[in-house]
């Protein structure tokens, strides 16, 4: 066989394989690099006042969830009762309206109930490339120290949230009752 025909045989071959692997691997389980690091900052305009701003410190202070969401997202529509669930249930969510616009995301949480404590608006997409947003939704849990200590994209399901989201902010509201008891006995 002729040399020159095998080597561009061989290195088309290689990258279809390539390909074939990275077409098997399920996004979703992508792990974050910022698992385990505190969430990137931010300032940006809150989605329902324009002239008040939202930071990362605003989703601090309590274990709690962080919603990444868009109106045009219809994956974000159907975790939403499971938002909504949680919401009433004293979990506290806070959001990125992401990539969307404000008249329309507002129309929709007038219409649909709002899960969210706070919701920066995040039009062009900056803070969710700071936070490493692939696609909508994006859920995130922060630790009350404002630790991501856990990361999901795609939406959340009811037997998720069971397996993995709740038994993980139960166990994150009790370090932080265990660190909150130690700072009392301290003083």
């Amino acid at each position: 066989m002729n040399l020159r025909l095998l080597i561009p045989l061989l290195a088309t071959t290689a990258l279809l394989g390539l390909l074939f692997i990275g077409l098997g691997m399920n996004s979703r389980d992508l792990p974050s690099p910022l698992v385990g690091k505190p969430a990137p900052a931010f300032t940006l305009e809150a989605l329902e006042d324009a002239e008040r701003l939202v930071t990362e410190q605003d989703f601090f202070g309590e274990v709690a969830l962080v919603n990444i969401w868009a109106t045009w997202c219809s994956t974000c529509r159907s975790e939403k009762p499971l938002l909504m669930e949680l919401a009433a249930g004293g979990i506290p969510i806070h959001a990125f309206n992401y990539r969307d616009e404000r008249e329309a995301a507002l129309r929709y949480l007038g219409v649909s109930g709002n899960p969210y404590r706070t919701i920066a608006f995040d039009p062009r997409g900056d803070a969710g490339i700071d936070w490493g947003v692939y696609a909508t939704p994006e859920t995130y849990v922060l630790d009350a120290e404002g630790v991501i200590r856990y990361k999901r994209i795609g939406p959340i399901s009811r037997q998720l949230l069971l397996d993995e989201v709740l038994p993980l902010v139960e166990k994150l509201r009790e370090e932080q009752r265990n660190n909150e008891a130690r700072r009392v006995a301290q003083s």
